[in-house]
């Protein structure tokens, strides 16, 4: 049985491959500096563009030492339900979809209507 069974090979990390007539692009090692004072060296190679703004170990943004200052982009204001309603309707008609709601609650639960003040 043994004679017949094959021999595998674990082909999830062992490579064929060999590094043979492969040639390796220039790199430069660039630094990056965080808020904290954390400094990450990569090398990026010479004909990458390199980014002004890296993501450090500790979560925050660290800038390129000697490089240009990043362009932060323009965030937008995040709307809220109030926002966008007061986009359609104005505080007058919603004072009185309000008071017309509250009426039609009123009644439900049998309650007598209330007069308006003007």
């Amino acid at each position: 049985m043994a004679e017949r069974s094959l021999r595998g090979t674990n082909l999830s990390w062992l490579s064929f491959e060999s590094d043979e007539g492969v040639t390796f692009s220039e790199r430069n090692i660039t630094r990056y500096v965080c808020a904290d004072g954390h400094v990450s060296e990569l090398p990026f190679s010479v004909e990458a563009e390199v980014p002004p703004l890296w993501e450090c170990r500790c979560g925050l943004d660290a800038k390129l030492v000697d490089g240009p200052e990043p362009e932060l982009k323009p965030t937008k204001h995040q709307r809220t339900h109030w926002d966008m309603l007061l986009e359609r309707r104005s505080i007058p008609e919603l004072e009185e979809l309000l008071e017309e709601r509250l009426e039609l609650l009123r009644t439900s639960r049998g309650e007598k209507p209330r007069r308006r003040s003007a």
